[in-house]
């Protein structure tokens, strides 16, 4: 007999409780303290279960729940154990596992309490970048950035069903209402492009038809006019844009060609006339009208013819060259004045000049009504200097 059991006389075995002791068995197969020993072997089999429930309700990766189970199912078949052992001592243990799987699931609803709170915390700041985002211009960006916080809207759990339903509605209005302004404004641009386009088309097509045109001021002008309109136009699509430039480019290029061309032309023109003018100048400055009146008369006379016909000069060689001849024909003039033999009724000085005047009004009207700014000016210019040298003349011949 031991302290926590029995087997009587006739092989019943008996195990000592609290309250009493009750009925475990027979044991008819050996002597008394082999059967003793063999509940006791069975008893500290059990106790070894509890040890191993202590054990793992004491690890961090323990699942409370299961060792819950398992323990309540231990400490139930203590009333019915066919065990010799301290019976209490194992309830007391299991009921000290089952207030630590109290403890644990405890911690494990605290834990799953505060990270429910720090996972809505995190929804709360995507939902607020949101907000700032709804309004942002930055198209590409901002969509790049509500695709990801979607993405990392999905990846946060615990948060309960009300509260994360109501933050997805605030994610959701503020995705939808930047979702809004970028498509009007991309629709919009398509708007201005299709505009631009349009716009773009139409000059396109005025710089084709400027192409021909001999009006090289005016239409020099026009296109000016053109390009800054083309600048101000804005863009229209990549595609369209560039091949409506290459219109407009090769129209420009053609008619400043054709201009470039022409001015060069004019240019060795006035060239060559200004080196015939130079030429009659000489001659006129080789006159001698001290020896020859009549004959310095006579030859000046059909230079003055031969300078009417020889045409314009460069503009800033005109006055120069009109200067000496001038001086010419004042020599020539003060040279009759003081012969005895020649009477001088009008200086052949003011006569030209008064041709050169009656031409050049012809000549500017003629310019202005082919609309040719550039030749009005210079004309209206050399008119004005002409018409100061006939004054000046018919004040020296009064």
């Amino acid at each position: 007999m031991t302290q926590w059991g029995r087997i009587a006389a006739d092989g019943t075995v008996y195990v000592r409780t609290a309250e009493s002791e009750r009925a475990i068995g027979s044991w008819q197969a050996g002597s008394v303290e082999e059967g003793l020993a063999f509940y006791a072997l069975r008893y500290d089999d059990l106790a070894a279960e509890v040890g191993i429930l202590e054990a793992r309700i004491a690890g961090p990766s323990a699942d409370p729940k299961a060792v819950a189970a398992t323990a309540g199912k231990l400490r139930a078949s203590l009333e019915t154990a066919s065990v010799i052992g301290d019976l209490a001592a194992l309830d007391a243990r299991l009921a000290g596992v089952l207030e630590r799987v109290q403890g644990r699931l405890a911690e494990q609803v605290e834990a799953k309490v505060a990270a429910a709170a720090a996972a809505a915390d995190k929804k709360r700041g995507l939902v607020e970048e949101a907000l700032r985002l709804a309004t942002s211009t930055d198209w590409r960006v901002t969509g790049d950035r509500f695709r990801a916080i979607v993405e990392e809207w999905k990846s946060i759990r615990g948060v309960d069903r009300k509260t994360d339903t109501g933050l997805w509605e605030q994610l959701s209005a503020a995705r939808r209402d930047f979702d809004r302004r970028r498509r009007a404004h991309f629709a919009d641009l398509d708007r201005q492009r299709d505009e631009a386009g349009e716009h773009k088309a139409r000059l396109a097509a005025e710089a084709e038809k400027l192409t021909d045109a001999d009006d090289w001021g005016p239409t020099a002008r026009r296109f000016k006019e053109l390009m800054a309109e083309w600048k101000a136009a804005g863009r229209a699509g990549r595609d369209v844009d560039d091949t409506l430039w290459a219109r407009f480019k090769a129209a420009q290029d053609a008619f400043f060609a054709r201009r470039s061309e022409a001015l060069s032309a004019r240019d060795a023109e006035l060239s060559g006339n200004l080196a015939a003018k130079e030429a009659l100048l000489a001659e006129a400055e080789a006159l001698d009208a001290g020896r020859d009146l009549d004959g310095a008369r006579k030859r000046l006379r059909t230079i003055h013819d031969k300078w009417e016909k020889v045409g314009r000069v460069p503009r800033e060689s005109m006055g120069a060259l009109e200067q000496r001849l001038a001086a010419v024909e004042q020599k020539v003039r003060e040279a009759g004045t003081t012969s005895r033999h020649v009477v001088v009724t009008e200086s052949p000085l003011v006569v030209r000049l008064r041709e050169s005047v009656t031409k050049l009004e012809s000549r500017l009207a003629r310019a202005r009504a082919a609309g040719d700014d550039k030749l009005a000016t210079e004309t209206e210019q050399a008119l004005t200097t002409q018409r100061e040298w006939l004054a000046q003349a018919e004040q020296s011949g009064s």
